[in-house]
Formats: structure tokens, sequence, C-alpha cells
């Protein structure tokens, strides 16, 4: 038996058809009420209540179609079942693209009346789908709102957290007087810093998912700018297109850039020489470039490393990690290292 919750409004002008349609489906258990006219139904449904609504093409003075935009411009409004005269596909295709979710062709006996009835069921088959469709996409939303504000929280945490441990290093360094020591807590501190930085643009944006890579050099290169006072040449130049970069390649760009930025600035302009560090990001033909050059004393790739070496290391590991390709560019006046990867679309 049908839930008889389940109420159906009949509008129709023809009170005997109104009858017999009440009398069919309330055999089959719906609760059937019958609205005379567009405005007497619109009142209707004002009251709510109302699961499904037939709705007749001819009335005089004024046609389904007429009606049926009202009755589907309210909220939560419920399916509408278009009934057209017999053999009428132009109306009833009319009737489907304004909205309705089907049409019965009016004919007479049962056989009207049982297409009435599988429209019905349908509909309301249709109606309860996407309610739980619905339902479920705001469940997702407020899933992903909800682990966007824990993500940026952890961000925001993760960049105090290592914001304290350059300012630990900054002290450490301050109460050494060995100058290797010293330069060793210099780039450590620059490289926590490098990462702080990638979190903290992180808990700033709109999206967690993704790095605004420009933006991010553009910060990067001040603080090194800053925190390299004692040895940096006359200017860090940053040029880059608008890209979007993943936040876990980010992170592994932002040491690549670091490195070769420390790099620069200690062996590029040796003994005071002035000079520019340029850093350029580029993004064409679903691939990234990124260079870091000078116009310094130059370094071709095969030279023996000068210091420990640490900083290759750890270039040539996170190129890896990042399925990037690396190259020296050798008729470079000075260091021209130009890393280049694939740029996945977000």
């Amino acid at each position: 038996m049908t839930d008889p919750a389940i109420r159906i409004l009949y509008i129709d002008d023809d009170a005997a058809m109104a009858r017999l349609v009440q009398r069919k489906l309330e055999r089959r258990g719906y609760a059937v009420e019958w609205a005379k006219d567009g405005r007497v139904g619109l009142e209707r449904l004002e009251r709510g209540g109302i699961a499904v609504v037939g709705l007749d093409h001819e009335m005089p003075g004024e046609t389904g179609l007429d009606i049926l935009p009202a009755l589907l411009a309210r909220e939560n409004a419920p399916p509408v079942i278009y009934v057209t005269g017999a053999g009428d596909t132009r109306v009833a295709v009319a009737a489907l693209k304004a909205g309705a979710d089907d049409y019965v062709p009016k004919e007479a006996g049962e056989g009207f009346f049982d297409l009435l009835a599988a429209a019905i069921e349908q509909a309301l088959e249709k109606a309860h789908l996407r309610r739980e469709r619905e339902q479920a996409e705001r469940e997702v939303r407020a899933a992903r709102d909800r682990a966007e504000l824990l993500l940026r929280e952890v961000n925001h945490r993760v960049a105090n957290s290592l914001a304290l441990v350059a300012a630990f290093v900054r002290m450490q360094r301050s109460g050494l007087s060995d100058s290797m020591a010293r330069t060793a807590l210099d780039e450590t501190q620059v490289r926590i810093t490098a990462i702080a930085g990638i979190h903290r643009s992180l808990y700033t944006s709109d999206d967690v998912r993704s790095v605004r890579f420009d933006s991010y050099l553009e910060t990067l290169l001040a603080e090194m700018h800053t925190a390299m006072a004692s040895r940096r040449p006359d200017s860090f130049v940053v040029v880059a297109d608008e890209v979007s970069v993943p936040t876990d390649k980010a992170v592994s760009l932002a040491v690549i850039v670091t490195e070769l930025v420390t790099n620069a600035c200690k062996y590029a302009y040796p003994d005071g020489q002035a000079g520019s560090i340029r850093v350029r990001a580029m993004a064409a033909e679903g691939q990234l470039s990124v260079s870091v050059e000078d116009d310094g004393v130059g370094f071709s790739g095969d030279d023996a490393p000068k210091g420990t070496g640490l900083g290759t290391r750890i270039v040539q590991a996170m190129a890896a990690s990042l399925g990037a390709l690396l190259h020296h560019d050798r008729q470079h006046a000075g260091t021209r290292v130009t890393l280049t990867m694939p740029l996945q679309p977000l």
C-alpha cells in the first residue's frame, strides 16, 4: 500500500476528469487534491505537503505552459507531470524543456491512469534520489570545508613552529665564534625559512592544494635578501609567470631555489664584486621551467663543489623527487642552472 502521506495535486479545469483522477489514484494509496486552475494550485502549494503535481495543458485563459514556470520557481518545488492532448508531442517537448519531470498523453480509458500512476512513481523515485544526492553533496562540501579549515590550522602551526626553530638557530649562531659553524647555521636558517614560507602561504590562501609560486618566489627572495645581508649581491630579481604548483612539489622547488641562490650568494661574486642574482619561473606547454642565474665567476656543473657540496646534493635529490631535469648552461657568462619539470593541471 502506498504511504497515505504522499499527496498529489492535480490541476485541471475539468472537474469530471479530476474526480476520476482522484478515484483512480486513491485506489493506489495516494491522497489526491484538486485545483481548478493555476492560481488555486499555486495557493495550495504554498501550504506545503505536496509530493507531485499533475498539470493539465488546456485550461481557459491559460495553458499549463503558462503556469509551469511559477510552479517550478518555488523553493523545493515538487516534480511536475505534464498532461497533454493525445499525440501532441510538440507541447510535451516544450513542457520537458521548461522543467517538467515527465508527460502523459490524456486518452480515454484505463491506459491514461496507468501511465499517470507510473509517471508519478517514477517522479517520486527521481525526487528521492535527487534529495539523497543533494544531501550527500552537502555532506561532502561540509567535510571538505572542515578538512581545509583543519589543514589551514595545521599549516599555521607548522609555520609558527618552523619560525621558532629558525629563531633558536639564530640564537645558537649568535653564541658561536667559529666562522664555518656560523655559516652553516646561516644556511640552515635559510632552509627552514624557505619551508616555513610555503606553509605561511598555505594558511593565508583560499586553496590549500596549491601554492602561487610566483608570489612565493618574491617573498622568499625578499627574505633571503634580508637574511644574507653580510654576503649578498647588490640585488635579487624575480621574473615569474602567474603559476600555481601542487603543495608537495612547491616544497621541493622552494628548497632547490634556496640552495641555488645561497650558492650564488657565497661564490658568484668574490672579493666584494657587484652583481645580481636572477630567478625566473616560466610555464609553457605543460612544463615549468625555473632558473637561477648570475653574472659571476661561473660554475659548469662539472667542477668540484666548493665547500662541503651539501647544497649540490640537496638540489640533485630534490630534483630527482620531482622527476625534473637539471641543466647547467655552459654558454652563460656566469652560472645559470635551469630545472624543468612537468606541470600537471590542478
